[in-house]
């Protein structure tokens, strides 16, 4: 019996745990009030500013995006990548430079992942006074 009751409570667990990530992911292919969703934009932003991206810049967002764990580098990738896109296309610039990455990098991550955010940066010897008003 106490079998039984244990997988019980682990299944009702996991399935609560499992709903949540996809009401989340539901959330963010619901539509705002300009009719696109944040995918939509996400998306936009990544192939207008596909052009823009050199050897350089890709490489330095996959270093970036090392502490994501495997499983989630990806849509982490993604996220980043737009708002990196959002930043270049806002400046009109020719190609992406280090400065939009990081400021792409700090915006597109969220407020709880800070400190991971921080630490990477210092790894990298990456002067952050500048952006230090962007950690706000």
């Amino acid at each position: 019996m106490w079998f039984i009751l244990f997988w019980g409570v682990v299944l009702i667990g996991l399935f609560a745990i499992g709903g949540f990530f996809m009401f989340r992911k539901f959330l963010k292919v619901f539509p705002k009030e300009d009719g696109k969703s944040t995918l939509d934009w996400e998306e936009h932003y990544v192939n207008e500013s596909l052009h823009l991206w050199n050897h350089e810049a890709k490489g330095l967002l996959n270093e970036l995006v090392t502490p994501v764990p495997e499983l989630f580098r990806d849509v982490a990738k993604q996220k980043i990548a737009s708002k990196i896109g959002q930043i270049a296309l806002e400046d009109q610039a020719k190609t992406i430079e280090f400065d939009h990455i990081i400021k792409g990098y700090i915006l597109a991550t969220p407020k709880r992942d800070h400190n991971f955010l921080r630490k990477k940066l210092t790894e990298m010897e990456v002067d952050m006074q500048p952006y230090e008003h962007l950690f706000v």
